[in-house]
């Protein structure tokens, strides 16, 4: 194998080789920042991008075996932590971990109620209500939750929401508004404004079956972003765990976290509500950005407590929003 030197010539080599050092130390320094216990945004925004940081380190660390002598251990080193503290994070969201709770068909249990329940994040500056309207009706889900809902997305998606006859709308005039609609008996609705002013929480108290009630979450919370630390975004999140309005011990949660189930949060949320994850031991099961799920963004996040199981879930395929789908099959 002939050195890359005899191709760009020692001064390209050296800057190369330099530059890749440079990088491997960059993305050291980000992935160690991201482990201390900070709610600074761009310390938690690190938790979003373990996935494509971990390929990105593993592509550098190829290069980095050709790269000069002097700098090349210092980059192996350096982007092998990367990748180590990176995989270790995801790991249990990969299929070679152990899965947390069994997906199966109980349709053979005559005590079970099954009914199905679908979360979208619209996009609210996303004018394609159609494809929006038909993934809806094509998948005819028993419950729906849409984010980012303005008033004119509530108008547009009008025939799709009289189809059921328990609608709540909570319109936002920017990217924070939410729609809940049921087919199943609702006993009660609240929204609650957790943490942020305008960025609500969804309780709903349904009723599948009469003897036992079961209590739907749907979160959508601020991201971390410059001039947006996470400290209310996770209150607002684990709230969610702890102040449902029934504590009912059966319930189910969706939405769009802006945060991925391996981070400190939504790992706390789980532990603290006793939630169980669907995609522990099966995948990341992305979901942002729509067009680019390899870069692996689970943002949408589906989980269950109590008795309820899941028969089956999915991701959907694009409907012109920035995110996709959630679908999933309940038995309780």
């Amino acid at each position: 194998m002939r050195r890359p030197t005899a191709f760009l010539g020692r001064t390209n080599i050296q800057k190369f080789s330099i530059a890749i050092l440079a990088v491997a130390v960059l993305l050291l320094l980000a992935v160690l920042v991201s482990l201390a216990p900070s709610d600074m945004w761009f310390v938690r925004a690190v938790d979003l991008v373990r996935e494509p940081m971990a390929y990105f380190a593993a592509m550098l660390l190829m290069a980095a075996f050709f790269i000069n002598d002097r700098e090349r251990p210092l980059a192996i080193i350096a982007l092998a932590i990367v990748i180590g503290i990176n995989v270790w994070r995801i790991w249990p969201y990969s299929a070679f971990a152990a899965a947390e709770m069994a997906i199966g068909d109980h349709a053979t249990d005559t005590d079970r109620v099954c009914f199905t329940a679908m979360s979208v994040n619209v996009k609210v500056k996303n004018r394609d209500y159609d494809r929006i309207s038909t993934q809806i009706e094509q998948r005819d889900p028993d419950v729906l939750f849409l984010m980012e809902t303005d008033q004119r997305w509530i108008n547009n998606l009008s025939s799709v929401l009289s189809t059921f006859p328990n609608v709540v709308t909570h319109a936002q005039p920017k990217a924070f508004g939410l729609v809940f609609a049921s087919r199943l008996p609702v006993v009660k609705t609240n929204v609650v404004e957790n943490t942020y002013r305008d960025t609500p929480t969804l309780y709903a108290t349904l009723t599948p079956s009469p003897r036992s009630p079961v209590e739907f979450i749907g979160l959508h919370p601020k991201p971390p972003l410059p001039g947006w630390n996470t400290e209310l975004r996770d209150k607002n999140i684990v709230n969610a765990a702890l102040q449902t309005p029934d504590r009912l011990p059966d319930a189910i949660v969706m939405g769009d976290f802006n945060d991925v189930p391996w981070s400190r949060t939504t790992e706390r949320f789980k532990e603290t509500g006793g939630w169980k994850d669907p995609r522990v031991g099966r995948g990341t099961y992305p979901t942002f950005p729509a067009n680019i799920t390899w870069l692996g963004w689970p943002l949408d996040q589906l989980m269950v407590k109590g008795n309820v199981a899941i028969e089956a879930f999915e991701v959907l395929p694009e409907n012109g929003s920035d995110h996709r789908a959630v679908f999933a099959r309940f038995c309780h």
